[in-house]
C-alpha cells in the first residue's frame, strides 16, 4: 500500500495574507450552510453572501460547490492531525530523546488510540459543517485510490509511527486503514444513534480498537 498524496480542489491557491483569510472566510460559510440546508441546499452564490465576498471570488478558487465540500474536508483532516499531534505530545510528556520517546510510545499506545478517537468525536461534535463532510467521507471525490479513509490511515500512520518507535511499513499501513475503517463505520452508527454520539456504542467501538491493535501493538 503505497502512501497517497492528498488532493487539491483548489483552482488557485492563495498567496497574499489578504486571499488566504478571504479562503478562510469562505470554507468557514460553507461549513455554516452545510449544517443549516444540507449539501443539497448548499451553493456558491449562498456561500458569497455568507462569506461577505463576491461571488467571482469563490470562483476564483472553486469551480462548484463539490470541490469547496472537499476543500472543507481538506482543512478539516488539517485541523484534526494538528489536534491529535497536540494531544500526542501532552501524553508523551514532552520527552527529551528519541529513544525515550519511542519507548514510551511503545508503552502507551492506549494513550495514542484515545487521542486518536476523542478528537474525531470532538469534532463530530462541535465542528461546524463535520458531520456532513467530516474527511470528504459523506461526499467522496477524487479518484477511488485517494477515498478519504486512505488519505486518513495514511495521515495517521505517518504521525503515529515515530510515536510508537514503529517504521510506517505496509503491515501498519494496513493495521490503521482496518482501524479507521472499523471506527468509521461505527463511529456513524453512533451518532445516527445519537444526535451527541450513542455513548454505548462508542465504548464498544473503543474497545473494538484496543483489541484489535492490541495483537500488533503490544
Amino acid at each position: 500500500m503505497k502512501p497517497v498524496p492528498h488532493a487539491t480542489s483548489l483552482r488557485r491557491a492563495p498567496v497574499q495574507r489578504r486571499s488566504a483569510e478571504r479562503l478562510t472566510r469562505i470554507l468557514d460559510a460553507c461549513a455554516d450552510l452545510l449544517d443549516e440546508v444540507g449539501y443539497d441546499g448548499l451553493s456558491t452564490r449562498a456561500v458569497a453572501q455568507r462569506a461577505g465576498v463576491p461571488i467571482g471570488s469563490v470562483y476564483r478558487f472553486f469551480g462548484n460547490k463539490r470541490q469547496m465540500a472537499d476543500a472543507l474536508a481538506q482543512r478539516n483532516l488539517e485541523r484534526y492531525t494538528e489536534r491529535v499531534t497536540e494531544r500526542l505530545k501532552e501524553a508523551r510528556g514532552g520527552g527529551d530523546s528519541r529513544s525515550d520517546q519511542a519507548a514510551e510510545g511503545r508503552a502507551d499506545w492506549r494513550a495514542a488510540m484515545d487521542a486518536v478517537l476523542d478528537e474525531y468525536l470532538s469534532m463530530k461534535r462541535t465542528a461546524p459543517g463535520f458531520c456532513l463532510v467530516d474527511f470528504g467521507n459523506q461526499i467522496p471525490v477524487g479518484a477511488r485510490h485517494a477515498e478519504p479513509n486512505t488519505r486518513v490511515a495514511e495521515r495517521l500512520t505517518t504521525l503515529l509511527s515515530g510515536y510508537l518507535g514503529r517504521t510506517p511499513d505496509e503491515d501498519l499501513r494496513r493495521v490503521f486503514l482496518v482501524a479507521v475503517e472499523s471506527a468509521d463505520t461505527l463511529v456513524h452508527l453512533a451518532f445516527r444513534m445519537d444526535p451527541d454520539g450513542d455513548p454505548a456504542i462508542i465504548a464498544e467501538t473503543r474497545e473494538l480498537l484496543r483489541a484489535y491493535l492490541g495483537r500488533v501493538l503490544d
